[in-house]
Parts: structure tokens; C-alpha cells; sequence
């Protein structure tokens, strides 16, 4: 910059601002000293500028899976949410910066907020490290998370009804004859374990006897629960239908159902949750329980931006609705 400030016989701090397009400098100096900065490949060092500023126009967009360190990113549901927080971000001229975090040590959010490579952070779920983000929620302000509101909770987040959504499901299978209805997936994570709340609900409401023989584990990843679900068909355990954690294993599920000869619906009905594109695409189509990914995705960003602007930002729970299709 100084180079550029000698050959241009003006201060650095008139090339500074001339770079930046500072309206105070007159067109014509402006123009000259950008043409000699591109003439000599002058190029401002951005690192630099957002240490002096103090701001990076950059949203770290986290994915903590240290209840699933198997788990992708290229796993549906992580990039359709991705892709819809990125737009939001992006249309506000910020940059994205995604991590996956797999870790369980102690102080590995504060390493990534006193880093400084963000000006605001999004976390796309809990998993176990509910406890992690409160312990920084009083003193880091502009940071966001999806998931579950918890008791105690002091951390900003937006979300859907889980226990809602689980008791639709179920409440949908009981009402189409079904009576033997199997949970599948883990209960690990907060969403996980409000979606079970609402199958066990659902139960009672429809007067089923809630049958822990019908509660199936299974990853998060497609092909262990295809596994999981492929197991449980051997064991020879009778059921109607099945309620999945999500749509990406009950997708599993029809796989495994299909490669064991089992008709959806008319052996098996299956309803998913989430409503990822995929769900409607699937064969059959998947009946899910359908949370609005691209108008949560906004709530977040708008709630972060809100947060790092110093202003008040509410933690958001937002309704399910049941989207019935052909597996139920």
C-alpha cells in the first residue's frame, strides 16, 4: 500500500480509503490509484483488514456429530440445510465457513469462537453437546443452533415440534389400522428423544400398548440402518408400520423392506420425518412429517443477524404438519 501510495504521491491512509470506495476521495484520484493497484497486483490482504476491523463478513455454519462421528456431510438432510443457510448468508453478501466437529473434548466451541474466523456462528443440531453450548451462550451472543428447546436452555435456537411430530405419525399409522408400530432410529440426541416422546404418545392416545421389543436402534447413516432394519426382519418379530427418526433412514427402511419382499404400504407402512426433497421421490413416496427446512433455515439467519446487531433474538419453535403419500 505504500508502494501504491508513492507512485500515486498521496498518503496510504488516501490509498486505504480509495481501495475500500470511500465517496470522500474524488472519482478521478479513486480511479487512478485502483488502476495502479491493478497494474502492479496490488491485492488487499482480507486476513489483515478483518484483524484491523475486527470483522470477517464470514458465518461459520457448524455440524457437531460427536453422537454420530460416522455421519456425512453429504448425508441429505445436512445438505439441504446447508444449501438453504448458505443462500440466506450469501444474499446478505456474508461468506460460509462449514466444519464438522466430531470431537467430545471440553472447549473445543470456545477454541472455534476465540479463533475469530467468524463473525457469527450456526449450529445444525445439538447432539450431545447441549451442555458446551450453554456454557458459552452469556458471553458469545451472535450464535444460533437447530434443534431441540431444552429445560435450561440459555442458547439461542430454532426448531419444530418434535413430540408433535412423533404423535402425528403415530396417531396417522393407528388410524389406518395399524397396530404394531416400530420406532426406528436412535434416542441420543435431543430431536431424537422429543420424536420418541411423541411415538410413545401416540400410542397411548390410539390405546396401544407401548412394546420396548418394537423399539429399533439404528444410525444415522444409510446403510447401518438399512442394516438395522434388515436385522430386525430376521429376528421375525411381527409389525405393521414404522415410524423413523427421519426421512434419510426411513428412505433405509423401504431398501431393506423391498429387498425382504415386503410390500409399503400394504405390508408395511412406513412415514418418515423431516420432508427432505428426496422424501417425495422415493418409491413409494414417503408420507413424513414435514418441518419447513427453508423457512427454519431463514429464522436462523435472520436471528443470528439480529444477535450480532446486539438486538434481542428469542429462541423460535415452529409447527409440524403430516404429508401423506403413498408408503402410509
Amino acid at each position: 500500500m505504500a508502494d501504491i501510495a508513492r507512485m500515486a504521491g498521496v498518503s496510504i491512509s488516501t490509498v486505504s480509503r480509495a481501495l475500500a470506495g470511500n465517496p470522500l476521495i474524488p472519482k478521478t484520484l479513486r480511479d487512478q490509484i485502483v488502476e495502479l493497484a491493478q497494474t502492479h497486483g496490488y491485492v488487499v490482504n482480507q486476513s489483515a483488514r478483518s484483524l484491523r476491523l475486527r470483522k470477517t463478513d464470514t458465518i461459520g455454519v457448524i455440524i457437531p456429530l460427536a453422537h454420530e462421528a460416522g455421519q456425512m456431510i453429504s448425508d441429505p438432510f445436512f445438505l439441504e440445510m446447508v444449501g438453504r443457510l448458505a443462500d440466506e448468508i450469501t444474499r446478505r453478501d456474508y461468506s460460509v465457513l462449514l466444519n464438522k466437529i466430531i470431537t467430545t473434548e471440553p472447549g473445543w466451541l470456545e477454541r472455534i469462537i476465540q479463533s475469530h474466523r467468524a463473525d457469527g456462528l450456526l449450529l445444525i443440531g445439538q447432539s450431545t453437546q447441549h451442555e458446551a453450548l450453554n456454557a458459552v451462550a452469556n458471553t458469545y451472543r451472535p450464535m444460533v443452533v437447530w434443534g431441540a428447546q431444552l429445560p435450561g436452555q440459555t442458547y439461542c435456537s430454532v426448531g419444530s415440534d418434535n413430540v408433535e411430530g412423533g404423535r402425528l405419525a403415530v396417531a396417522h399409522l393407528a388410524a389406518g389400522g395399524r397396530r404394531r408400530i416400530v420406532f426406528l432410529g436412535a434416542i441420543d440426541a435431543p430431536e431424537a428423544a422429543q420424536r420418541f416422546v411423541g411415538y410413545r404418545k401416540g400410542l397411548e392416545e390410539a390405546g396401544i400398548a407401548f412394546d420396548p421389543a418394537l423399539v429399533v436402534p439404528a444410525p444415522y447413516t444409510v446403510d447401518e440402518a438399512q442394516k438395522a432394519v434388515t436385522e430386525f426382519l430376521a429376528s421375525g418379530a411381527p409389525f405393521d408400520a414404522i415410524f423413523a427418526f427421519s426421512d434419510v433412514i426411513a428412505l433405509a427402511a423401504l431398501r431393506a423392506l423391498a429387498k425382504a419382499g415386503r410390500r409399503v404400504p400394504a405390508d408395511v407402512a412406513v412415514v418418515g420425518f423431516d420432508d427432505i426433497v428426496l422424501a417425495q421421490h422415493s418409491t413409494p413416496p414417503l408420507t413424513t412429517v414435514c418441518q419447513d427446512l427453508a423457512s427454519g433455515a431463514r429464522a436462523m439467519v435472520d436471528l443470528l443477524f439480529r444477535r450480532m446487531a446486539g438486538q434481542e433474538a428469542p429462541s423460535t419453535l415452529s409447527p409440524v404438519r403430516l404429508v401423506v403419500r403413498e408408503s402410509a
